[in-house]
């Protein structure tokens, strides 16, 4: 046996224990930062997977329900809507709103006070999600929501509009 069949054994042996990993999705992890209103489950982080930068995992808002007001600290995140309707507020006093279906991405940046809300009164809003670390920063905020929040479309800042310009 040569010395480099050797190490390409080796190699071998540690990408299959350290290499891809899948994670059943009946074997997500409850015991994570939690908000009122939704239950979050971990699918990917260091202590799963050994992930370095990244956490992902599911949140489910139960029907007609809303989340308290959060965010995450340093730590940006994007939410993928599966099933439902996601009706998204945020800002100083939760002043805007914007609404996202299946198929949706959902971007939230650092230390934006939001609040997720399931705008479908009979359905389950499920959704994927994933931050861009590792720690659980959740910081449920105390904020008295405006009552009428102000819509705001999302605008393409790359790709300009039919007959317009990009914003």
């Amino acid at each position: 046996m040569s010395a480099d069949h050797d190490h390409d054994h080796h190699a071998h042996d540690h990408w299959k224990h350290d290499g891809v990993r899948v994670i059943p999705g009946s074997q997500l992890d409850p015991n994570t930062a939690q908000t009122p209103g939704m239950n979050r489950a971990a699918a990917i982080n260091f202590a799963r997977v050994g992930a370095q930068k990244i956490w992902a995992g599911t949140v489910v808002i139960h029907a007609n329900a809303k989340t308290g007001a959060h965010h995450h600290g340093d730590l940006e995140s994007v939410i993928y809507v599966v099933k439902g309707k996601a009706r998204m507020r945020w800002g100083e006093n939760l002043e805007f709103t914007a609404e996202a279906g299946p198929g949706d991405f959902i971007y939230v940046p650092p230390f934006v006070p939001h609040q997720e809300i399931n705008a479908d009164p009979n359905e389950p809003l499920e959704c994927v999600l994933v931050r861009s670390g590792q720690d659980p920063v959740v910081v449920n905020l105390d904020i008295e929501p405006v009552e009428k929040p102000e819509n705001v479309p999302w605008v393409d800042p790359i790709h300009r509009a039919p007959g317009g310009s990009a914003a």
